[in-house]
């Protein structure tokens, strides 16, 4: 998928400014698909405006600066489901804190416990959140979408949970020797 689909899809829900699309996508309910960045949504909002798969008006706030709202017009709802018809490519998944992992034995019990617990409460706050955002939701795909989100995070959370002994029961190894003048031993 690209920026400009999850613009299009974002906009087949509800009108928008390009504010609210990047919030939707950075931390909200359209976070969990792709990245994306005021610096990617921005052309690709003012080049959709040009081929007419969405329209654009200006709402006056007083003692505000004007906002402009993106709506989608009945091309982007074509342009929209002729791109939802490629297949998806495959998720990705990437995570500091399984990076962090990586090096375990080499690290402090105390360091890994304190991100182990971090990870830990990120994981459980956002299954509440999205348990509690699928509590209040009545759109079929988007119900979907969630419970998938809640099982793949509850899964990690039972991973987690089950196998801290990997990162935290090991004794760190001897630290890795930062000094770049001292020869490598060949042993």
């Amino acid at each position: 998928m690209n920026i400009r689909t999850l613009c299009l899809g974002i906009l087949q829900f509800d009108d928008a400014t390009g504010y609210e699309i990047n919030k939707l996508v950075a931390d909200g309910r359209f976070s969990h698909f792709i990245e994306a960045s005021y610096g990617s949504i921005y052309p690709a909002l003012t080049k959709m405006m040009q081929e007419k798969l969405v329209t654009c008006r200006t709402e006056i706030q007083p003692g505000k600066p004007s906002r402009k709202i993106y709506a989608i017009t009945p091309a982007g709802q074509e342009e929209l489901f002729r791109a939802l018809e490629d297949t998806p490519r495959p998720n990705r998944f990437k995570s500091e804190f399984l990076f962090l992992g990586l090096f375990a034995n080499m690290l402090p019990a105390d360091l890994m416990e304190k991100a182990f617990t971090h990870h830990e409460n990120e994981l459980m706050t956002l299954v509440e959140d999205m348990q509690d955002h699928c509590n209040h939701c009545d759109n079929p795909g988007s119900k979907f979408a969630i419970g998938y989100g809640i099982a793949a995070n509850k899964a990690a959370l039972e991973y987690l949970r089950q196998n801290k002994h990997l990162l935290l029961e090991s004794d760190p190894a001897e630290p890795v020797s930062t000094d770049v003048t001292k020869e490598p031993s060949h042993e």
